[in-house]
């Protein structure tokens, strides 16, 4: 029988989490997390991971698979991804994607182009250096300025494709922007978002922040400081970790929870309106029992 794969994404602290462990133990399968944090060792508080115990029950992929000090593209999880949903189909079990990371979660469910111009090395090898030398940031203003369209649809980590659209645009002339590059969906999957209204999902964004101070985010960011983890580093501009590591530097507390509560209401802003785009996506209820029972029923 021929399996879908199903995605339970949408803005964090809205249930996604309790919602996917629990299909997941109905149906026998695996979770796979879109989480641009969660891939990052010894990022555990401010990243809301799945406890020990919950990844004893239902296996979870893509958790812990890279150090803090490294860099990690749109462009690795997808390679990582894949082969992993390959495996769960081939075994007849539906894979279920968890995460709140628009961009991995496109990377999975579409393949998409390169573009039809032949390579530039040349340009390739111009922009492939001023990443080495100044970063990821630094290359994606560069094709920000050239063709902003496409800058729009590409994460500024996702520097193979950042790279590629810089390499058409100056090969031929022509934004990438403006060629025929259709998204071409690589499986036939299921989308849902758990659905709250704006003031709850806030609430539960205080709440969650609060117990991330409580059960130890300054420590967890002071080791990592302690271990040469700064700015510079991808894994410490997550929120959260960013304001924490500008408190302990600094030495003022006065108001860094304040304004990790209120990045993230911005950034779960942000995901709702990433999250509207995605082609056939359904609201379910927040509470996992009920939640659960509506996926099944659209798998049917």
């Amino acid at each position: 029988m021929n399996k879908k794969l199903i995605i339970i994404c949408g803005p964090t602290a809205s249930g996604k989490s309790a919602l996917a462990l629990k299909l997941a133990k109905l149906l026998d399968t695996e979770i796979i997390s879109a989480d641009s944090l969660a891939i990052y060792k010894r990022l555990d508080i401010g990243t809301a991971k799945p406890t020990i115990k919950e990844q004893s029950e239902v296996k979870h992929h893509l958790i812990n698979v890279v150090e803090p000090t490294e860099t990690f593209s749109v462009s690795n999880f997808e390679e990582l991804a894949l082969p992993i949903i390959s495996d769960l189909l081939s075994r007849g079990k539906h894979p279920i994607i968890c995460g709140g990371t628009g961009f991995y979660i496109n990377s999975i469910l579409y393949k998409l182009s390169y573009g039809n111009a032949q390579a530039n090395l040349e340009v390739r090898k111009k922009y492939q250096d001023l990443f080495e030398k100044e970063g990821a940031l630094t290359v994606y203003s560069e094709l920000q300025k050239v063709d902003p369209e496409s800058a729009k649809k590409l994460h500024a980590n996702d520097v193979k494709r950042v790279i590629r659209a810089l390499e058409i645009f100056y090969s031929t002339g022509v934004k990438k922007s403006l060629q025929n590059d259709v998204l071409t969906p690589r499986f036939d999957y299921v989308a849902v978002t758990p659905e709250l209204d704006r003031q709850t999902l806030y609430n539960r964004i205080e709440k969650r922040v609060d117990s991330m101070i409580s059960d130890g985010l300054i420590s967890e960011v002071k080791g990592l400081i302690s271990d040469g983890i700064n700015l510079s580093h991808q894994s410490m501009q997550g929120i959260g970790y960013k304001e924490t590591y500008d408190a302990v530097i600094t030495g003022d507390y006065s108001s860094f929870i304040d304004l990790i509560k209120l990045n993230t209401r911005h950034y779960a802003k942000r995901q709702i309106t990433f999250f509207k785009r995605l082609e056939g996506l359904k609201t379910v209820s927040s509470n996992p029992d009920i939640g659960v029972q509506e996926i099944l029923s659209l798998l049917k």
